[in-house]
Formats: C-alpha cells, sequence, structure tokens
C-alpha cells in the first residue's frame, strides 16, 4: 500500500433564554411513552430531558504507551501517525466543533445590543468562550470520515447547526449554523495542522470564522488561537491557548486584538486573555481581560492603565476576588483579579461533578452523541451519531470500538483507491468551495437543503 492509499486518524481540535419561543418544523416531537436510556429521561408531558451522563465512564489508558508511537514523530504532523482509539474520546471532530455553539446566548445579547463597540465586547466573549470546552479535554476527538455529517437542533436555544467532512488530505470540516429567527448566521471551516514536538502536541486550527448579524448588517471575522497538550509522555496533561486573535468588524472598521497569552517560566499567565477594541480611527474604545478557562470582563481603557500603574493592586488583588467573585456555590472558582468598574462578559458554567469520569465532558458535551427516541428516522445516514466505533468507544467497548475503526479505515481507502481507478472527484453534498463575502478568501460555504430530509444521494460510508 502506498502513502496515497493510507488513512490516518488525525487528532484535531448554553445558557439558554428561557423567554426565547419558536417554532421549527424539523424539530422532532416524543412520545411520552418512549423508552429512553443513558441517563435520560421522558417525563409524562412529553418535556425531553436531555442526558446528564454518558453510558459508561472513561475508559483507562494506564496500560497504553504513547512513547513508542510518537518518539520518532518529533516535528511532523500527526495527521501522518495513526493513533490507538484508547487515546480517543466518543466524539467525532464534527461534534467537537458543535461545542463554538454552547454559548449561543451571547450571540442573541449581542444582538439586541445598539451600540457596535457593545456589540464586539460580546462577540469577543462569544470567541473566547468557543476555545473553553477545550481546558482539560486531552482524549481526542474521531477524525471525522469522508462526507461524515453532524446536525444539531436546539430549538429552545433558537439556532440548528449542520456540519460536513468536505476533504480528507487535508482533513477540512465545515460547519455552518443559523438562528431560527433568523437573528444571526454562524459559520466557517477548519483545517488543524498538528505536531509533536517531544513533550508537547501543538495544534494549528487554521480556518476563518464568521458571524453574521442581519439586523445590525454586520460580519466579524476571525480565527482561533494555537492550542498545545503538555505532557504527552511523562506527568500530567495540560493545555494552553496561545496567540493573537483580530476580530474585526466588517460593517463598522472596528477591531478587537485579544492576546491570549502563553504560560510563562512560572506559569503567572497561564489561561489569561488581555486585549482592546478599537473604532475605525483606531481609537482604543475598551479593555477586555479574563481567562479563557473561566471568565471575561471589559472595562475602560482609562481605568485598566490606572489600575496597571496602581503599585498597589499586587496586595489588593486577594481584596477585589473576594468582593467580586460569584456567589454562586456551585460555580467555578475565579482567579481573575476584577478591575473595580468592570462589566462581566461571559463567565464559564460549571462542569458536571462527574466530569473527570466522563472525558473532562461539559454539561453540553455529554448530549452530542445521545440518541434522542426517533431520531434515527431522521438523521441522515451520515451523521456522526450512526457510527459504530464512536458509538461502541461511547459504551465502553474499547475492543469494538478499535475494531469497527479499523474498518471504516479500510472501507474509506477502497472507496479511495475505486474513485481514483475511474477518475471521479470526490463531490460535496452539503457544501462547495467559494469565496468568503467579507473576506475574499476562499472558504467552503453552504448550500443548503439539508433539513428538507432528503438523503437519497447520501454516501454509504458506515
Amino acid at each position: 500500500m502506498n502513502s496515497e492509499e493510507e488513512f490516518y486518524d488525525a487528532e484535531t481540535g448554553l445558557e439558554s433564554d428561557d423567554s426565547l419561543e419558536v417554532s421549527f418544523k424539523d424539530a422532532l416531537v416524543f412520545d411520552s411513552s418512549d423508552q429512553v436510556t443513558d441517563g435520560s429521561a421522558a417525563e409524562p408531558n412529553a418535556v425531553w430531558q436531555r442526558r446528564k451522563t454518558l453510558p459508561a465512564e472513561m475508559i483507562t489508558r494506564n496500560n497504553f504507551s504513547v512513547t513508542s508511537i510518537l518518539k520518532k514523530c518529533i516535528g511532523m504532523e500527526l495527521s501522518k501517525i495513526a493513533m490507538p482509539v484508547v487515546f480517543n474520546e466518543p466524539l467525532s471532530f464534527l461534534q467537537r466543533i458543535s461545542e463554538y455553539m454552547e454559548h449561543t446566548h451571547l450571540i442573541r445579547k449581542a444582538c439586541g445590543l445598539s451600540n457596535s463597540i457593545d456589540r464586539m465586547q460580546i462577540v469577543a466573549a462569544f470567541a473566547v468562550s468557543a476555545v473553553a470546552s477545550q481546558w482539560e479535554r486531552t482524549g481526542k476527538p474521531f477524525n471525522p470520515l469522508l462526507g461524515e455529517t453532524f446536525e444539531l437542533v436546539r430549538e429552545d436555544d433558537g439556532y440548528r447547526l449542520i456540519s460536513e467532512q468536505v476533504s480528507h488530505h487535508p482533513p477540512i470540516s465545515a460547519f455552518h449554523a443559523e438562528s431560527l429567527k433568523q437573528e444571526f448566521a454562524f459559520h466557517g471551516s477548519i483545517y488543524p495542522k498538528l505536531k509533536f514536538w517531544g513533550k508537547s502536541v501543538e495544534a494549528e486550527p487554521k480556518g476563518t470564522m464568521t458571524l453574521e448579524l442581519p439586523k445590525h448588517k454586520e460580519a466579524y471575522t476571525w480565527t482561533n488561537p494555537m492550542c498545545c497538550v503538555h505532557n504527552v509522555i511523562l506527568g500530567k496533561l495540560w493545555i494552553e491557548q496561545y496567540g493573537t486573535v483580530e476580530i474585526v468588524n466588517h460593517s463598522t472598521g472596528d477591531k478587537c486584538v485579544l492576546n491570549f497569552k502563553p504560560c510563562g517560566m512560572f506559569g503567572k499567565e497561564l489561561h489569561k486573555v488581555e486585549g482592546h477594541i478599537q473604532d475605525s480611527s483606531k481609537k482604543k474604545r475598551s479593555v477586555i481581560y479574563g481567562k479563557w478557562t473561566e471568565c471575561m470582563y471589559s472595562v475602560d481603557p482609562k481605568v485598566y492603565e490606572a489600575h496597571k500603574s496602581d503599585k498597589k493592586a499586587g496586595a489588593d488583588s486577594k481584596k477585589l476576588r473576594q468582593e467580586h467573585s460569584c456567589e454562586d456555590e456551585n460555580a467555578v472558582l475565579e482567579t481573575v483579579t476584577v478591575i473595580p468598574g468592570s462589566a462581566l462578559l461571559w463567565r464559564i458554567s460549571p462542569r458536571p461533578a462527574h466530569s473527570v469520569q466522563m472525558y473532562s465532558f461539559t454539561s453540553f458535551a455529554m448530549t452530542l452523541n445521545e440518541l434522542e427516541p426517533g431520531m434515527e428516522q431522521l438523521l441522515a445516514p451520515t451523521d456522526c451519531r450512526q457510527r459504530p466505533d464512536i458509538r461502541a468507544m461511547e459504551n465502553g467497548d474499547i475492543d469494538t470500538a478499535s475494531a469497527e475503526k479499523e474498518r471504516l479505515e479500510e472501507k474509506q481507502r477502497v472507496a479511495r483507491r475505486e474513485r481514483s481507478r475511474d477518475e471521479e472527484e470526490w463531490s460535496t453534498r452539503w457544501f462547495q468551495l467559494g469565496t468568503n463575502p467579507h473576506t475574499g478568501a476562499e472558504d467552503w460555504l453552504y448550500k443548503g437543503g439539508y433539513f428538507d430530509r432528503n438523503y437519497a444521494d447520501c454516501p454509504n460510508i458506515y
């Protein structure tokens, strides 16, 4: 088998508004007599209760060593390395992408603000929140098969999402989310490039995020920060995000520059994010600060500069934390020093008490591979939830998961050889390569039609 025929499993990378009332023709209707498993429950009034746990706890990795796999791969892209299934988490990368939507309430909040700088502050908080679920998530998601899809319909939160694996080499995942009330559209494509550097794995999430707010005739674009997983050979795994993220409002010329700070020699900068918003004349209008693992605040630039120059700031930091920390005893303990006069933009939701035993999933992530009653009849046959290796791993059956993963990889290799022999090109189903109207760059754009539920010509990939 030559290198072109090889298949590699690459490591990649809501608070609801109770007043929101929508009607969605594609939403599922459940009968209260349906039997429900996996920690979910159907109540007599047929209100669906999403599951709060997985069917089985995380598979132990104590008996496996990544050293023998990675020791010859320093400086290489990890898309060229086949990893044992035990190092995965039971989600596809397409499902991992959908976790951007966990804090959709921030987008709705931005829609309701009349001032463009205020909207930019909330959009910046949303961009930070999109990476928050990666905290302590050291398992790699399954690499999507070519043509794999994932849909997420959340009528209670007022949106729906569709994603598709549009390329295998390089691995590119495209997604499109939209409000059920036409309040927003959020879309993008991601090409994760990963490299192993001896003790760490570095991920560069190439691709542009685009958020459109039709009410304000605005479009925002940005790219995600770099991500690094440390101590992959020995020691406790930990994750840091670093790099500069620029969010541009293409309608007003406003820009937000966020600096995800690297850990530093003594770890003082770990998880910190600082930045500012400037208007079209480059005047600094707001300072944003916090941690991507905890919360984000905004403050007037003059107040921020005065605080920085105050020699007592360090001595007063403990007092400030006590005065401004969240009073909810179940909330995440904040370590951010809050500057007086700051406004809270976003705070992370606490994870379930059993999260560590469940691959460090958030409550939101816990629901993504759930098959709700009646869903199988509506899902596309290419949806991640139909994928047998992920399902087996979720159920704690590592042997079946490994065997199914190998079967699917071989099936994809055979299909690629057949296309090569017949000189056929792969044709994407729901997305097409085009031009992002706001950046002018090449981008994968949603063609529409997925929620018409016509899946007759979907490929048989499982």
